[in-house]
């Protein structure tokens, strides 16, 4: 298993036991103690790991930080940790902040198991910035997280290579998150350089008023058409490949005669069916077979696992699907891409298979 396989794997056993979990100690040892594992460092090696770091600093003596990574006896990375259901913030930092300054580390963490922040010193050298350069939730991490995260594992750890894309992943960071509340909720400021390039005349309080709603309508509408063209893009390539297959599987039968004819746009409907279940299996696992009256959309090529069936022959289109008594159920479609609408039943359906 790769270090991206372990880092989902560990995600997913968070969120299984983040209701069992109910102290600071416990969120350390189920969820804290197996990310620093994953990381490539021995956990009961304090030559690798110490816990309870103790960092005495001025007339404070004594003073304990919860995990400190070491390397040739000096700690590299400081660990923070909070009970998982704890916010993180810059004032449960505040130890932090303190032990920065007085130790060779120069990658600190503030973590409750599920949320991870990492800071460094990008704006004062030996004083840790109040706004950390990476951050994930371990529970929805995304590959690209992942690969940045790698960086910090033992057998890649190279500080001159992170401190030098520390600071680009900082400004990535706060410009999604910039972008994120401006696409939810455009500003004023935002809403009005769109304005004056295509309203002809002053912005007026009401005229911004109405175009912050124009605006935020016309942000989710260019994402929907973005990740339709992307879905379509994707369904012309796989529609290739399958009539490839097809050909090549119909050929031993091309001398006997069938009165069932798949057609182009059952395919297409295949390959949106197909698309949506990817996320969650392997497309190899999502078969058809088609009939007189329907075309069948099987997991595991087993009929008694029918993800949805496809009504397209008549003037009225209808898509079948599985509810929880195992019967089928009918929805009338306009078109084949009212497929999309259904995705969440069909994710359902799959996911009740494997449960079984």
């Amino acid at each position: 298993m790769d270090f991206k396989d372990q880092i989902k794997q560990l995600g997913d056993r968070v969120n299984k036991l983040k209701g069992q979990v109910n102290t600071e100690e416990a969120t350390k040892n189920a969820f804290i103690m197996p990310f620093i594992k994953e990381l490539g460092y021995d956990v009961f090696n304090p030559f690798e790991v110490t816990p309870e770091l103790v960092a005495d600093i001025g007339t404070k003596q004594g003073e304990k930080i919860d995990y400190g990574i070491m390397k040739d006896g000096e700690p590299i990375i400081l660990i923070e940790c909070k009970h998982h259901a704890a916010p993180l913030n810059v004032n449960n930092a505040s130890q932090l902040f303190r032990y920065f300054h007085t130790t060779k580390a120069k990658f600190s963490i503030l973590t409750n198991g599920i949320e991870y922040r990492f800071y460094t010193d990008l704006v004062e050298t030996n004083k840790m910035d109040e706004k950390p350069f990476f951050a994930f939730d371990i529970t929805d991490i995304k590959d690209n997280q992942i690969e940045e995260l790698k960086k910090f594992h033992k057998t890649y750890y190279d500080f001159e290579n992170i401190v030098n894309t520390a600071s680009e992943l900082k400004y990535t960071f706060e410009l999604k998150k910039l972008i994120h509340a401006e696409f939810s909720e455009p500003g004023s400021d935002f809403v009005r350089h769109f304005a004056k390039q295509v309203y002809p005349s002053i912005i007026t309080a009401k005229v911004l008023e109405q175009f912050t709603n124009l605006t935020k309508k016309s942000l989710q509408q260019y994402i929907s058409d973005m990740i339709t063209d992307r879905l379509k893009s994707a369904l012309v390539k796989e529609d290739a490949v399958a009539k490839e297959q097809i050909a090549e599987l119909a050929e031993p039968l091309k001398d006997i005669p069938s009165t069932i004819i798949t057609t182009d746009e059952e395919l297409e409907g295949f390959m949106i069916v197909k698309s949506i279940l990817r996320q969650i299996i392997k497309p190899t696992r999502i078969v058809h077979r088609d009939a007189q009256s329907y075309f069948a959309i099987l997991l595991d090529d087993n009929n008694r696992k029918t993800i949805c069936r496809l009504y397209l022959g008549s003037k009225k289109k209808y898509i079948g699907t599985i509810n929880d008594k195992k019967a089928e159920v009918k929805f009338e479609i306009d078109t084949i891409d009212d497929i999309f609408k259904y995705a969440d039943l069909l994710l359902a359906t799959v996911k009740e298979y494997d449960k079984e």
